[in-house]
């Protein structure tokens, strides 16, 4: 795999400048918030704010990776290398031709190291560059030390979760129990599941507490990606992984089992075999007439049932 730090040929230096010389901001996010906001210091004057609002908006979405637009790359605290990302990094680290031992994940929180994008100047994480005065990502979490210009993302640091988010801090809301954020239409209905996003999916095994990918609650509470579920749909799996609850309504396809069944008769020694069964749907167990098709629930009317002894 070649070298995964976009470079940028060409790119024009300008002169460095003093940005605390032309605003009474306190610190880069400020100074960020005062010229992208609109409005022009009082102290500062109409060409100041332009000299200014150039500066920090140089090189906007000019730069970066396929994961994040943004105007600085990091050192990697865990290898002490340069990458676009964090994603970057780890794609890299571990990947099948490198040696096992040595595959490892960079820990987001522990970067201290950034190299602006556009003057090469390696600082401190902060948002504004010390050197050429750019403005590194107009989307900046200190905790996360997450960079990105594509604010269309609608970024937002969870302190419940320890992580930044996309999609609107209107939009979501943690959960205690299960340890992440939900839609807020979930607020009042989705079922907790302790920890419900901090393990591995069930069927591709990545961890969906940090995972790219959208992720998806099944009815059951459980959470799967939602690629993996459309594909276990796709191959007539329609039971959750974990504890075998259905992951959507199959009222449907239940009545075409009682159709089934129906019109299967069992053979004369089978038609007063009775077997004891599990309903994976309602956690009830029941005794019922056993036949080959399948056994019906009698409290739920669902056949996602399995015998657990005869008679």
């Amino acid at each position: 795999m070649g070298d995964i730090v976009i470079e940028h040929s060409g790119t024009p230096h300008y002169e460095a400048l003093n940005l605390q010389n032309v605003t009474t901001c306190e610190n880069d996010a400020d100074l960020v918030q005062s010229f992208s906001g609109g409005y022009l210091p009082e102290d500062s004057t109409r060409e100041e704010k332009s000299t200014c609002t150039e500066a920090l908006d140089r090189g906007y979405l000019e730069y970066g990776c396929s994961h994040y637009r943004r105007r600085c790359r990091i050192i990697a605290p865990c290898c002490n290398e340069m990458f676009d990302c964090r994603h970057c990094h780890n794609e890299y680290k571990n990947n099948i031709n490198v040696d096992q031992k040595l595959r490892h994940e960079i820990p987001r929180h522990k970067v201290e190291r950034v190299i602006c994008s556009l003057c090469d100047t390696e600082q401190e994480v902060r948002q504004v560059c010390i050197n050429c005065g750019v403005c590194m990502g107009r989307y900046f979490c200190e905790t996360c030390k997450l960079f990105d210009d594509d604010i269309s993302k609608r970024q937002y640091h969870c302190n419940g979760c320890g992580i930044c988010r996309i999609g609107g801090m209107e939009n979501f809301f943690h959960c205690p129990k299960c340890r992440c954020c939900y839609s807020v239409l979930l607020r009042n209905s989705h079922p907790c599941v302790e920890g419900a996003m901090h393990h591995d999916c069930p069927v591709c095994f990545e961890y969906l507490f940090e995972s790219i990918n959208d992720v998806t609650v099944m009815p059951c509470g459980h959470t799967i990606h939602k690629n993996c579920l459309k594909e276990m749909q796709e191959h007539y799996q329609y039971a959750c992984p974990l504890c075998s609850k259905s992951v959507c309504d199959m009222s449907k396809v239940w009545e075409k089992f009682d159709m089934e069944i129906a019109a299967t008769p069992m053979p004369e020694p089978y038609q007063d075999k009775k077997v004891w069964i599990l309903c994976n749907d309602c956690g009830i167990t029941s005794e019922v007439q056993f036949h080959f098709v399948a056994q019906k629930c009698p409290c739920c009317k669902s056949y996602n049932t399995r015998q657990i002894r005869g008679r």
